[in-house]
């Protein structure tokens, strides 16, 4: 099998299918800081990388996994406007 080398903007699936993306490379310090789908940062030593039995992947479709707005924030005109994957239609129930 051979090594996948981190590259800033690449994403990657590990085994158990947890998607994350590479976000920065130290390599004075040697560490790959990486942003899961969620939005948890997570740091990796160049060591480690290598064992992790990394899949490289396309990007998710579904972008809004690691951002944080409120259907409010989204200053679209038309609500057809709003990107598919980003309306909850349960939003409103935490606006008491």
């Amino acid at each position: 099998m051979a090594v996948l080398f981190p590259v800033i903007g690449h994403w990657f699936r590990r085994p158990n299918g947890t998607l994350f993306e590479v976000v920065a490379v130290d390599e004075d310090g040697g560490t790959i800081e990486i942003q899961q789908f969620d939005g948890t940062i997570d740091e990796i030593d160049f060591e480690s990388w290598p064992d992790m039995l990394l899949i490289e992947v396309d990007a998710p479709e579904d972008w809004s996994g690691s951002v944080d707005m409120d259907p409010e924030d989204y200053t679209g005109r038309r609500r057809s406007d709003i990107p598919n994957g980003y309306y909850d239609p349960l939003a409103f129930l935490d606006k008491v």
